[in-house]
């Protein structure tokens, strides 16, 4: 039986939180929700709601202490300008979607930030399969969904799309899985993300 998997949100790596917002803010013209921290990963974020997903920006937080271990999303070694860097998918058994994952996707990690709680597959190298081009799996339990309280700002997710040297293996890891997110694998070529989202302002990219 097919475990199905839907895009939950789409993550934009920083340095600093701050710079993340802004480039946020400036290409798609509208202004982000504050987030919060992470305390298990001295990280923190901001959100964007696109209807039934969002956006998030993250960055380590230079006031929390290491964790010990590595961060997700690779942030130890993020450099460069802010970017798209990571999708995350949500389901409803993730030790059944784990089953069907390649190596490196991860193992169950209960997390919290207030009154938010899930479960996401943490790898213990901070990073995911197909050099972080496989997505991350989360699975919220009876929280409500983050996208439901935030602030609609008019935006909504259009499509993603992934690039990789191994695009076709990546396509078919994703298509061992019910949801059809293998189409959303483009072209063969350099690890990279394009987001297309539509604004009160028109069609924006984040890349």
């Amino acid at each position: 039986m097919a475990v199905e998997l839907k895009l939950d949100h789409i993550v934009v790596s920083a340095a600093r939180l701050e710079d993340g917002i802004t480039y946020v803010e400036t290409a798609l013209g509208v202004k982000m929700a504050p987030g919060g921290k992470h305390p298990a990963m001295g990280t923190h974020n901001a959100l964007l709601g696109l209807g039934d997903a969002y956006l998030e920006v993250i960055a380590i937080d230079p006031d929390a202490p290491a964790p010990g271990y590595p961060r997700w999303f690779d942030l130890d070694n993020f450099v460069g300008s802010p970017r798209l860097t990571n999708w995350v998918v949500k389901c409803t058994d993730l030790s059944a979607a784990l089953a069907l994952a390649p190596d490196g996707a991860g193992r169950p990690m209960a997390l919290s930030r207030g009154d938010l709680h899930w479960t996401l597959a943490v790898s213990p190298e901070g990073t995911l399969p197909f050099d972080s081009g496989f997505p991350g799996f989360i699975d919220w339990g009876d929280t409500p969904h983050p996208a439901t309280r935030l602030p609609d700002v008019g935006c909504r997710l259009q499509s993603v799309e992934v690039r990789h040297r191994q695009a076709d293996g990546l396509r078919t890891a994703l298509a061992r899985f019910g949801g059809g997110l293998e189409n959303w694998v483009g072209d063969v070529g350099p690890l990279g993300f394009r987001a297309t989202v539509m604004t009160p302002g028109g069609t924006r990219v984040l890349a």
